[in-house]
């Protein structure tokens, strides 16, 4: 099978280690009739299609995975909401691999994402299961792929253009979906919806989703499926999260410099609230002779691509950026996140600190809070129900 990323691919990216993690115990708010399937061997997926999940590293399917792979196959219209890192991405590339006909060469699913690096990260992850490797953009999409993941934008460019043909498409899927359908992504999915046929099978797949989202989804969506999880059951259990409180905004700075090597003990992420913000820390800490990689929306996508690529390989250990990372990128070996600004929405919270602790691993979160930030911190732990304590002297034990 052939996928095309037309956000450009970027080669690289690990396996993913055995099985699910322990979340069976999460709590869905489900559409009756949804009953979970606990192995891939029950969900009648083709031969080739299942070696692919299993030698990709999976054992059993995530709880996400167990209730909305069977809908989707079925052919409904589907909302879920899980949890960062249990497998989402996976879900996507296996139910798009079990439904493309690979017999026709033509373009089959959509997938869109906010950035490139998911976009790309899910075209590989399709590359794995679907066990197939393609070559460049719009010469690929001449040759004939089945699958075509991309940004919003840059989709509906191919489709003007006519390098990408939608009268075949069947299943379309809204990756993160709560950000594509607010903000700035609204207009340019509704433009690459109007291309597409009338009888089209729509997906949504995000970790959060607001009351808002789920309201405007009877616009483009059927009798969907929902597979919702109570607000309280989001945080992540393996996630310990604390908080480090500092007077002023300078004492942020000393508190990063006294945390480096317990940053450097597995790998870290930096989230700060601008690109200006994520420049500064990065040339500060570097003139203080820290080793530190940066990265934000205003980079060449060159440098972009090969920022993650050192990131994922292990050869940067510490990565200072803005929210265009804190969803859906999965990098095994973060087990570490730092605000060094707290996020501007209770949503981003949960998508930056889903960042470590992938598929059941342990991780850890630090919030750097300013007093006037003290509420906004309250706020989020109220709202998700969960517990952010005073950081201890041995958080380096944690990790």
């Amino acid at each position: 099978m052939a996928a095309a990323n037309v956000a450009h691919p970027v080669r690289g990216g690990g396996r993913r280690g055995g099985g699910a993690p322990d979340d069976d115990k999460l709590v869905f708010e489900t559409t009756e009739g949804v009953e979970p399937i606990t192995s891939f061997d029950h969900m009648g997926i083709k031969e080739d299609v299942l070696r692919g999940v299993y030698d990709y590293g999976f054992e059993k399917p995530s709880a996400i995975q167990q209730r909305a792979v069977m809908p989707i196959l079925q052919g409904r219209d589907v909302i879920a909401q899980a949890q960062s890192g249990t497998g989402k991405t996976s879900m996507i590339a296996l139910s798009v691999c079990q439904i493309v006909d690979t017999s026709s060469r033509e373009v089959q699913a959509l997938i869109l994402s906010p950035t490139r690096e998911l976009a790309s990260q899910t075209e590989r992850t399709i590359q794995a299961i679907g066990l197939q490797s393609v070559g460049e953009d719009i010469r690929k999409l001449e040759h004939g792929v089945h699958v075509v993941s991309g940004t919003p934008g840059r989709v509906c460019d191919m489709i003007k253009r006519r390098s990408l043909r939608t009268r075949a498409v069947k299943l379309l899927i809204l990756d993160e979906s709560d950000e594509m359908l607010s903000r700035g992504f609204k207009d340019q999915i509704y433009d690459v919806y109007r291309y597409l046929p009338p009888d089209l099978q729509v997906v949504l797949v995000s970790a959060t989703l607001p009351h808002e989202i789920l309201e405007m989804t009877n616009k483009f969506m059927t009798d969907p499926v929902r597979i919702l999880v109570k607000r309280d059951e989001l945080t992540l259990e393996g996630i310990k999260q604390f908080f480090v409180a500092v007077e002023k905004e300078e004492w942020k700075f000393d508190t990063l410099c006294d945390l480096y090597d317990t940053l450097t003990i597995t790998q870290a992420v930096i989230f700060c609230n601008t690109k200006r913000k994520v420049d500064w820390l990065s040339e500060k800490m570097r003139s203080n002779n820290f080793t530190v990689s940066s990265m934000h929306g205003d980079m060449p996508q060159k440098e972009r691509d090969e920022i993650m690529n050192q990131f994922r390989s292990g050869e940067s250990r510490v990565l200072i950026t803005t929210d265009v990372w804190a969803r859906g990128i999965d990098v095994q070996q973060v087990s570490l996140v730092i605000n060094y600004d707290l996020p501007n929405n209770r949503e981003l919270y949960i998508h930056r600190i889903g960042r470590s602790g992938r598929f059941g691993r342990k991780g850890v979160a630090i919030n750097f809070v300013k007093s006037d930030d003290i509420k906004i911190l309250r706020d989020i732990e109220q709202y998700y129900s969960t517990q952010i304590d005073e950081m201890p002297m041995n958080v380096a034990d944690l990790i």
